[in-house]
């Protein structure tokens, strides 16, 4: 991470590429128990078990601890401040690197505001401790994406851009293989870092994810590949290995107690 986001995304892609060791990002900060249990866990909740796990996941990918709806419930319901949280989890956890759900133009809310106001919330997520964005748009809207890596560029951040999987990419008439090589193309393009596939519903199913992992490590053999489920279906373990098998850099995953 010293050396800049383009050498962080190198060094992980020689990691898997070489070694052919996949390596795992933890969501049981964020994802996990926003699934859950309504993203009610407390900061210290987390604290009390932030330097146990800076021990034992110090050779992880990256926790995600911070974005989605941890900032609007860390405010509303636990009455917490979430710059807070984020500013004391970096003290506790020098080690592994920090990733963050961004929603591009809506920041970390619900509705799009404005360019100045997301660009300097990107500046500070930096500053207080995120080093790996995750910008997604809900509709795969490419000009929202565009805009959310270029806040993150602006920033210095790692940019993690995603394509949120939907349908069936075996039998989908609209998202087939195109779309997604199509899109994929487009972010690489504009000068990603990371490709992160996000199967927020839990939809891609193993042998979707052999054919569509495989023709994106196909056509960019060097680009960092991580993916994204949800064990909706309980397919959820047989797709990641499956996405290994294909090329995928980083699978992401839960604590047993905060998994499936």
């Amino acid at each position: 991470m010293e050396k800049g986001p383009k050498a962080f995304a190198a060094a992980v892609r020689n990691h898997t590429s070489n070694l052919n060791k996949p390596l795992i990002m933890d969501t049981t900060w964020r994802d996990a128990h926003q699934s859950l249990l309504a993203t009610r866990i407390r900061t210290k909740d987390i604290s009390d078990i932030a330097q146990v796990t800076s021990k034992c996941f110090y050779n992880a990918f990256a926790l995600e601890c911070w974005g989605g709806a941890t900032f609007d419930v860390s405010m509303r319901f636990l009455k917490e401040c979430p710059w807070v949280r984020l500013r004391h989890l970096r003290k506790l956890v020098p080690n592994i690197p920090f990733q963050m759900l961004f929603r591009s133009a809506n920041a970390v809310g619900y509705t799009s505001y404005p360019d100045k106001t997301v660009i300097e919330f990107c500046k500070e997520a930096k500053k207080t401790g995120v080093d790996i964005f995750r910008i997604f748009d809900s509709l795969n809207y490419i000009e929202n994406l565009k805009f959310g890596i270029d806040a993150v560029r602006e920033a210095g951040g790692v940019i993690e851009a995603t394509i949120c999987y939907t349908g069936d990419v075996e039998t989908s008439a609209k998202y087939n293989l195109e779309y997604y090589l199509t899109l994929a193309q487009q972010l690489v393009d504009y000068g990603i870092h990371f490709l992160a596939i996000k199967d927020m519903a839990g939809l891609l199913r193993p042998s979707g994810a052999t054919m569509l992992i495989g023709a994106i490590r196909k056509a960019h053999p060097d680009l960092p590949i991580h993916i994204h489920t949800h064990d909706t279906a309980g397919t959820g373990a047989a797709s990641m290995l499956a996405c290994i098998k294909a090329g995928a850099d980083i699978v992401d995953g839960a604590m047993d107690c905060m998994a499936n």
